[in-house]
């Protein structure tokens, strides 16, 4: 029985190093489907918040549609009707839907 395997403590160092390079295969599979792509998305939603400007027609994740008439560190302010502006935190800013004209 034990030339397959199937006994006690066969394997030794040759199981050890199989065992590390599968779980740098597993590592690797994970990095490149789910780490990576995630990170990536954060630093193009970071770029997008910090080229914000007055003007930009822009969606909140809540769903609010409006223009930008303030912006400043942490802080946008919408118009999203005549006259009708909220303050909304910058991080809550989805996407652009239109720049402004400059």
């Amino acid at each position: 029985m034990g030339q397959f395997g199937f006994g006690g403590a066969s394997g030794g160092k040759g199981a050890d190093i199989q065992f590390i390079v599968v779980m740098a295969v597993i590592f690797g599979i994970f990095f490149f489907l789910l780490i990576r792509p995630q990170q990536k998305k954060q630093k193009e939603m970071k770029e997008m918040l910090n080229n914000l400007k007055h003007g930009d027609m822009v969606v909140t994740t809540g769903g609010l549609h409006g223009k930008i008439t303030g912006i400043t560190d942490n802080v946008i302010t919408l118009e999203i009707s005549d006259k009708v502006r909220v303050k909304v935190s910058k991080r809550y800013i989805e996407t652009v839907t239109q720049k402004a004209d400059k």
